[in-house]
């Protein structure tokens, strides 16, 4: 599979999946030659990193100065106004390049929080929302089967809400993907052999899609998509969304939100913590761009933080009833 240009116009591709060798492979070409996202990768490798126990789970907290680009996004409608699409292939640097996936490209994300890092952004410029795509989210995730597949909603964290994207980072480094085996599941409702359940006993209760079929997966997504309440004036229910693939079998925890920051990220003075969670914090690590708010977070400030922008249990239960 070739190598695109950013500059030259894109034009229809026939189907193309991109595995995880050839990811993984133009990450290691594009590191040899984009010198400041190489420093930002190495830079990982002395990242610093703690550990905190929230609601009996344990998570991590990862100090990662080069994430101040994202979590200090402004997503308002004008600053999306006077801002290029860092998303379109106009307006990429001349240095990144990108691998053709149907009507996706594949680009290395220049400022990582996981050793393999991606953004998967759609070839037009079209906005962020998830109830067309989530198919897609499922392909890609089988596809490249090392990867976890994240959605943030236009308001859930993404610092592209005008460009529909994707980003996928390698398995194994987020808390959620390894141990939700061990976390109960409270089923709600099957599509032949799918299930879809709740979660309670984890940071903060999500919905989980397990479904060994995309058909089956995506008819219990819609379901759900439809029971959670839409915010008036939003153009989709506020949600998080990891997927995977193993064993046969897709795993997609979904999670509702109740807004998009939490008060501390507005707070002046040292309530200040610069925390725009999304869909990697959601997983069990949380990433803080300055020292201090790495040095003073702790499990206090995560739980406020989760009770701010998670649904708390009532919520919860009022979409399992309209599921019922």
């Amino acid at each position: 599979m070739g190598i695109t240009s950013p500059h030259r116009h894109e034009q229809k591709i026939m189907q193309m999946k991109v595995t995880s060798e050839q990811a993984k492979q133009l990450l290691t070409d594009q590191l040899s030659v984009w010198e400041s996202a190489r420093d930002n990768y190495k830079a990982l490798e002395a990242v610093q990193v703690k550990e905190l126990t929230v609601e009996g789970c344990t998570v991590k907290i990862q100090f990662n100065p080069a994430r101040i680009v994202s979590s200090a996004a402004k997503v308002d409608t004008q600053s999306l106004k006077e801002r290029k699409c860092f998303l379109c292939a106009e307006n990429r640097p001349e240095v990144q390049e990108g691998l053709p996936d149907g009507s996706y490209t594949w680009l290395i994300n220049p400022f990582p929080i996981f050793p393999e890092h991606f953004t998967i952004p759609v070839n037009e410029h079209l906005p962020q929302l998830i109830e067309k795509r989530f198919g897609d989210m499922l392909r890609l995730a089988q596809a490249a089967e090392h990867y976890v597949l994240f959605y943030n909603g236009p308001k859930c964290g993404a610092s592209a809400p005008d460009h529909a994207h994707f980003q996928a980072g390698n398995k194994g480094f987020l808390p959620l993907e390894k141990e939700l085996k061990k976390y109960r599941r409270i089923p709600i409702r099957t599509e032949k052999s799918a299930r879809l359940s709740q979660v309670e006993d984890y940071i903060c209760p999500f919905f989980l899609i397990e479904a060994e079929s995309e058909e089956t997966a995506e008819k219990l997504f819609v379901k759900l998509y439809n029971a959670l309440e839409l915010k008036e004036g939003e153009p989709e229910p506020m949600m998080n969304i990891l997927t995977w693939y193993e064993d046969g079998k897709w795993s997609s925890c979904i999670f509702p939100r109740a807004q998009h920051r939490p008060s501390c990220y507005f707070a002046e003075g040292d309530e200040n913590i610069l925390l725009s969670p999304a869909s990697v914090d959601m997983g069990g690590v949380f990433i803080t761009p300055l020292e201090k708010d790495f040095r003073k977070i702790d499990a206090e400030h995560l739980e406020k933080i989760l009770s701010e922008v998670c649904l708390d249990r009532e919520k919860m239960y009022e979409i399992i009833e309209k599921l019922k």
